[in-house]
């Protein structure tokens, strides 16, 4: 298989097995509770990575001094981020959730860019109007209505990881951070600052039944670890547009994994509201490149991906 295909096979892996994490998280949390779930999945995230870290240690060495500082704050805001989005995925679909979400790629531009001089263009706005059009026939089913509690909480979680994402961005500009030792600082604070909350719940770990632990396994393991590390690799061996495309098909595979295998349904209208979020999505994202692309012409970032990208917006996505 050519190089250029290869690539592109790894980073379309990575976008489906982001979208089916919406799936994975909604069955999960309907036999265990939410924070039970987030401790376990963090459990799991963080020995993998200290694992991998471990055994690449004599190669790369321990986290940095950097690395600590920055992944712990980091750390508590990747936790802020899949609190509401944990919640709002169990009490949406998985579609709903994985298009939703995807306004995260329109909003942190936005909040990037917050209060200096040059802001997004109209055009970006335009992408920004016919996102939020779609998400209004997307939770609409036969008819306008108000949209459910897990609707609103997946557009907070959009809003919440635009501003990590921003805040990714601006603690790793022009530093030697390496993204595995990041994450796995990051991973290791969230499984701390969730034990607290889920010690009472403990006890339920002998009760999960093997299809919920295969759930959080592969949430874990395949929709973080796996993802993370694909990505990196990938990235560095494509162009910024190729990735951000390819990577950007993420909500669309939510939508057919929910479908498939979720027993989900869309309305014609909640059609039309996915076929907008979308469209609008790759618009805001085409547009953002246009504009940014003349002022990234240095070497690949810190996090050791081209600048190119649309922000750091999948570092440790999950």
């Amino acid at each position: 298989m050519p190089a250029t295909r290869r690539t592109d096979v790894v980073l379309l892996a990575v976008a489906v097995v982001w979208g089916s994490s919406y799936l994975s998280a909604k069955t999960a949390t309907a036999t265990t509770p939410v924070l039970l779930v987030l401790f376990l999945r963090y459990a799991l995230s963080a020995a993998a990575c200290v694992a991998v870290v471990t055994a690449l240690r004599a190669r790369s060495g321990p986290p940095t001094r950097d690395e600590v500082a920055r992944g712990a704050l980091l750390g508590v805001t990747q936790a802020a981020v899949l609190v509401v989005e944990t919640y709002g995925v169990a009490r949406t679909s998985a579609a709903n959730a994985g298009l939703i979400i995807s306004l995260t790629l329109v909003l942190t531009p936005v909040l990037d860019r917050a209060g200096r001089p040059a802001g997004p263009p109209p055009a970006f706005f335009l992408a920004a109007g016919v996102c939020v059009a779609g998400v209004g026939l997307l939770v609409s089913g036969t008819g306008l209505r108000t949209p459910g509690a897990g609707d609103l909480l997946m557009l907070g979680a959009a809003v919440v990881r635009a501003g990590h994402v921003v805040l990714v961005g601006r603690l790793t500009a022009g530093r030697a951070i390496r993204p595995l030792h990041l994450t796995t600082v990051q991973v290791v604070v969230g499984t701390v600052l969730f034990l607290p909350f889920t010690a009472t719940g403990l006890p339920q770990v002998a009760r999960i039944d093997a299809a919920t632990w295969a759930q959080l396994a592969y949430l874990a393991l395949f929709c973080g670890l796996f993802a993370f590390l694909a990505q990196t690799w990938a990235v560095q061996r494509t162009s910024a547009t190729r990735a951000s495309l390819l990577l950007g098909t993420e909500p669309v595979w939510a939508l057919l994994v929910g479908i498939a295998f979720g027993g989900e349904h869309l309305t014609a209208l909640s059609a039309l509201g996915a076929a907008l979020i979308v469209a609008g999505t790759y618009g805001g994202q085409a547009v953002e490149r246009r504009t940014r692309a003349p002022r990234l012409t240095g070497p690949p970032g810190a996090e050791g991906r081209p600048t190119a990208l649309p922000g750091p917006a999948r570092i440790s996505r999950r």
